[in-house]
């Protein structure tokens, strides 16, 4: 159980545009752009869907560039190995996801601690998400950006990633034969500061609590 393909697209912003609300398909999407040695890729991010299942967002704030593995590699798609190594996205197991944006107090304590452990957990910080929301705080993020890293599936046809977004945990059904850990789709984006920050998203029928096989539990 898998994507059927896995990678990152890393490039630079051509630019950011949203679906008519009144006219697209399954998923409402945000569209980035992104130019890289190929040409022009359309990146798609859900952020709302008719189906009645709400998506919800997150960001992760000041990455840990240590832990970013593929953050010198060139401006095109990457294959990735779905493991911690190859630098894959897992919404629930990477050491990078965690941050170090919402932590408090400087002074040693088992109290703050704590506090920052809750601030860091992969279960923290969701909001459901109403499209514009969403929207609105990606692209204030892909104004300031000098590189993306944007992970996900490749299109089959034309230039373009879809799947950005968390890939396990899905209830029984359709999308659960494609659920797998260490495949999790995402955009992280370097600002002109040099910072790393990541958006993601994951519908919120998707549990965060997952097994080896990326299946709920």
């Amino acid at each position: 159980m898998a994507l059927p393909a896995y990678g990152v697209l890393i490039g630079t912003l051509d630019h950011f545009a949203r679906e008519d609300p009144n006219h697209f398909g399954s998923w409402y999407h945000g569209k980035i752009y992104v130019n890289a040695r190929l040409g022009l890729y359309e990146c798609a991010v859900d952020v709302s869907t008719p189906s009645g299942v709400p998506v919800q967002y997150r960001e992760v704030r000041n990455l840990d560039k240590r832990l970013f593995s593929v953050s010198s590699t060139t401006d095109e798609w990457h294959p990735l190995a779905r493991s911690e190594e190859s630098g894959a996205l897992d919404y629930l197991r990477s050491p990078l996801l965690r941050g170090h944006a919402g932590c408090v107090g400087f002074v040693a304590s088992p109290l703050i601690d704590l506090v920052n452990t809750i601030l860091r957990s992969p279960r923290f910080g969701w909001v459901e998400s109403t499209a514009d929301n969403a929207l609105n705080l990606l692209e204030e993020r892909l104004s300031h950006s000098r590189r993306l890293y944007v992970f996900g599936r490749p299109y089959t046809t034309g230039l373009g990633v879809h799947d950005i977004h968390m890939n396990q945990g899905d209830p029984p059904g359709q999308f659960q034969g494609q659920d797998g850990i260490w495949q999790d789709g995402g955009t992280i984006i370097e600002s002109n500061g040099g910072t790393l920050n990541a958006f993601l998203t994951k519908f919120k029928t998707q549990s965060l609590q997952t097994d080896d096989n990326g299946l709920p539990v």
